[in-house]
């Protein structure tokens, strides 16, 4: 009966431990970025809309936003495409969209179907800027202030809990579009 017991015992002990080692491990969507704290990089890329406008970080400074990578491929942004309409719903900061290694057609056709939260799209079909962000997949979503540093990075689809805990307390009180 005995030998029946320790096989038991050590196994339990195991779970426990793993569960345990589990719990305390960090979080998954705190990846360091070594842009934190540093300037964006600069930019000058066709909008997605038109390819004979530009949307460029000159024109974004000054004002706080977020910069999210995005592409039609990609099954978490189709997730979080919902939580970045209700955010842009509210005014509270533009959304600058990257439109990372995608189709023009097949992007506009999304946004037309889905819904577009983004007051500008920069569009990045060869994701060479992207890497100029340190981006390794999508969604990925970068809060910018005014003078143009990287204050946050999320990795990850932004849920509701996510944007309520991770992102809003790092934009200023009463921040509004355009200011």
């Amino acid at each position: 009966m005995i030998r029946y017991f320790v096989p038991l015992g050590v196994f339990a002990a195991i779970v426990v431990l793993l569960a345990l080692s589990i719990h305390q491990a960090p979080r998954k969507d705190l990846v360091p970025s070594p842009l934190i704290g540093k300037p964006a990089p600069s930019f000058s890329l066709p909008s997605l809309s038109d390819p004979n406008e530009k949307v460029t970080s000159a024109a974004l400074r000054g004002h706080w936003y977020l910069l999210n990578v995005w592409g039609t491929w990609c099954i978490s942004c189709r997730i979080e495409s919902p939580e970045l309409l209700a955010i842009a719903h509210t005014g509270v900061v533009p959304l600058i969209g990257l439109d990372w290694k995608d189709s023009r057609a097949e992007a506009m056709a999304y946004l037309h179907q889905k819904g577009n939260p983004y007051q500008q799209i920069a569009f990045d079909p060869g994701g060479l800027e992207a890497i100029q962000w340190g981006v390794y997949g999508a969604p990925e979503t970068f809060v910018v202030n005014p003078q143009g540093i990287i204050v946050y990075k999320y990795i990850g689809p932004i849920t509701p809990r996510a944007w309520a805990h991770d992102i809003l307390p790092r934009l200023p009180a009463g921040q509004a579009s355009g200011s």
